[in-house]
């Protein structure tokens, strides 16, 4: 039996009682697993009578772990017959006696409700770009650029050429100029084919040595003319039509983007407009998540967890880390139970066949199957995605609705 004796925002003090007859089964059952595994002098394993076990475990152990086992299989029935959704327990009291109910009390961080604001008179300050001569002209160009090639030029290096060099041991190689670090840069600027120049080594602005570098070729890439016969190579009958294309593509994009931003600004709005508790355990276990994939960030630049906080902490910076952190994850936090909310309001429902759709589009991005895609993603990650992928649906539902 379980009742709830109050309830204050997410905090929710319940009262389980587990009738004295469950009580002994599980005394016996713990009573059983020892007496199977404790060795006990004068018997065969397993053998050793039930009191003779009792004496040396000792009733008040036996009624200890007789608790714990307990709580641990009634209080998710508790909480499925009240109607509560615990995010975090803390025992306040308990009470047995040999022969009694156990009868226990627990404060339960019950997940949050969230009140939602009039979101639908909302306005969102987000312009569709357009696609001008210019920015027209510019994915030409672009375009273009996919399609050059690297040719020989007999003039001096500039910003945007390919260099190819050869050092004083013999040694071969091509300088992207865009890419090239500033003082190699500098040296190859104005130089032709044919001429030696000094490439300083530096560490920070020290020069720790000069290579003797000669410069063999000087290439540039060669833009194909824009004309009919590169629409053809960019798979087009004519330029009209290739122009015509890209700017199809130019505008999908600008109204994807729009849209996009649209979307992250409602969400914005709605999660600092809601109304709600969060749990600490809640914020703790965000806070938590936050900070492991930190980790997994810094384990690739081969940078400890520990050592970069203890760097924070020397750099007494380690405090405003904290409250980033704790913020960021009040944001997360905030923006998830909006849009969860938000999906139960709209009783909005993402079909079988939309996320199989859903996941042959992501399998084509991969250049995979979507039986390969499930298989990679497992049942846990293919269940986050889906409440994912219906969220994403409820915020394109409720951006239809908008008044302004």
């Amino acid at each position: 039996m379980a009742e709830i004796l109050e309830r204050e925002g997410y905090r929710v003090r319940v009262r389980v009682e587990v009738p004295a007859t469950r009580v002994e089964q599980a005394y016996q059952s713990v009573l059983k697993g020892y007496a199977q595994r404790v060795h006990l002098p004068g018997f065969r394993p397993g053998k050793a009578p039930a009191k003779v076990v009792e004496a040396r475990i000792g009733r008040e152990s036996l009624l200890e772990e007789v608790k714990e086992r307990l709580r641990e299989e009634t209080f998710s029935e508790a909480a499925q017959e009240l109607s509560l959704l615990p995010v975090g327990v803390r025992l306040l009291e308990e009470q047995l006696s040999f022969g009694e109910p156990y009868v226990y009390t627990l404060e339960v961080e019950n997940y949050p409700e969230v009140k939602l604001p009039d979101w639908r008179g909302f306005r969102l300050e987000v312009e569709t770009p357009q696609v001008t001569e210019e920015v027209l002209n510019r994915a030409l160009d672009e375009l273009r650029q996919r399609y050059a090639e690297l040719v020989a030029v007999e003039r001096e290096v500039q910003e945007k050429d390919h260099v190819i060099v050869e050092t004083e041991d013999g040694s071969r190689f091509p300088v992207i100029m865009e890419s090239a670090q500033p003082h190699v840069r500098e040296v190859l600027l104005g130089k032709r084919a044919g001429e030696e120049v000094l490439v300083p080594v530096k560490d920070g602005d020290t020069v720790l040595r000069e290579i003797k570098t000669k410069i063999l070729e000087v290439k540039a890439l060669q833009l194909p003319e824009l004309d009919d016969e590169f629409a053809k190579t960019a798979g087009e009958d004519s330029l009209e039509a290739l122009t015509e294309k890209v700017r199809r593509s130019l505008q999908e994009r600008f109204a994807q983007e729009a849209q996009n931003l649209r979307a992250n600004q409602f969400l914005d709005k709605l999660a600092e407009a809601i109304e709600v508790e969060i749990p600490p355990s809640m914020q703790v276990r965000e806070e938590q998540h936050l900070l492991g994939s930190l980790a997994e960030e810094l384990q690739e630049r081969r940078i400890g967890l520990e050592d970069y906080l203890a760097s924070l902490r020397q750099q007494g910076k380690l405090e405003e880390f904290t409250q980033s952190l704790r913020e960021n994850a009040t944001k997360r936090l905030r923006r998830s139970l909006a849009v969860e909310a938000l999906a139960e309001e709209l009783k909005t429902e993402l079909s079988p066949e939309e996320f199989e759709a859903y996941l042959a589009d992501l399998a084509r991005a991969y250049r995979t199957t979507p039986t390969a895609l499930k298989e990679e993603l497992g049942r846990e990650a293919l269940a986050r995605l889906r409440v994912q992928r219906l969220h994403d649906k409820a915020l394109q539902e409720a951006l239809a609705q908008l008044r302004g």
